[in-house]
């Protein structure tokens, strides 16, 4: 999982252009890209591609983003995505892991009663939409094993303490930088996948990229995306690259070969076992990716 891609679920024609974007995962929208006035059309309109489209065999993952739980649409949301079996549910403006416990309970029923395998429908989560989310970033260790990654987001945040912008000179604000780090340790803690937030100047390729190389550098491993455009470049850097993954197979052989050593010489350089640790996670990355067999 490298890209996820927003697509609004009230818009036929962005959701076939959606399936052919290259994303691994496409985030059919019933939140923010949807009017409330739409709402009800989206969610028709999300059930019947969902059901059309589900059992193709070339497709990217499909998640649906559900109204959040305090808007009392969360229900209805499901009620109209789940007999589609979406393989997993992305749950915005989440406050801490009990709300993954919560939706993780209503998935279950929805499971049962529409003949899906208990668990399958996975979960992820924007964890960082409001102010009171951040102290909270710790509690979604073991909240549920459907949980699949964690993201940020900065728009609804700001919005929520009353920032004048999030961005000064391209660069995110200390608040938002605080946001970013916290979510990136509460996934890492939680050992789901830490999602990087979406570059809202979907015209500028160059300003994406050395975002997602500045994400992937950190700790991140898939960002998200509000238009096609912007899937290849996520897709590109986030994807190990030939040098990086012939330097982590080498180190993770030398370990091999050392039996249970603490401390390996590679190339004149001394490793310890947190090196392996972070050659085993890039050749993960890259099997996911189908670069590495």
């Amino acid at each position: 999982m490298r890209s996820l891609l927003f697509v609004p679920g009230d818009d036929t024609r962005k959701l076939i252009k959606g399936l052919v974007s290259g994303a691994d995962v496409m985030l059919v929208d019933l939140e923010d890209s949807v009017a409330p006035d739409a709402k009800q059309k989206a969610r028709e309109t999300t059930r019947y591609f969902l059901r059309d489209t589900i059992a193709k065999p070339e497709r990217p993952r499909l998640y649906a983003r559900v109204n959040a739980l305090d808007t009392g649409m969360t229900k209805t949301d499901l009620d109209a995505v789940m007999a589609s079996a979406p393989e997993g549910i992305l749950l915005p403006k989440a406050t801490s892991g009990r709300d993954v416990e919560r939706l993780d309970a209503m998935l279950s029923v929805h499971e049962a009663d529409h003949n899906i395998k208990d668990g399958r429908t996975r979960i992820i989560v924007i964890a960082t939409e409001t102010a009171a989310s951040l102290f909270t970033l710790g509690t979604y260790q073991s909240a549920s094993k459907r949980l699949a990654g964690m993201a940020w987001g900065g728009e609804d945040l700001s919005a929520d303490i009353g920032s004048t912008v999030n961005r000064a000179n391209g660069e995110f604000t200390e608040p938002y930088r605080f946001a970013r780090n916290l979510c990136l340790f509460g996934a890492v803690a939680a050992q789901v996948a830490p999602i990087d937030t979406v570059y809202t100047n979907f015209r500028d390729l160059d300003g994406l990229r050395a975002e997602c190389e500045e994400a992937m550098r950190d700790g991140f491993t898939a960002k998200l995306a509000i238009h096609p455009a912007q899937v290849p470049v996520i897709n590109d850097l986030f994807t190990p690259n030939a040098g990086e993954i012939e330097r982590a197979a080498r180190i993770a052989a030398v370990f091999e070969e050392a039996g249970d050593a603490g401390v390996i010489a590679l190339d004149g350089e001394m490793l310890d076992r947190p090196h392996l640790t972070r050659a085993r996670k890039l050749l993960d990355r890259a099997r996911l990716a189908g670069v590495y067999a």
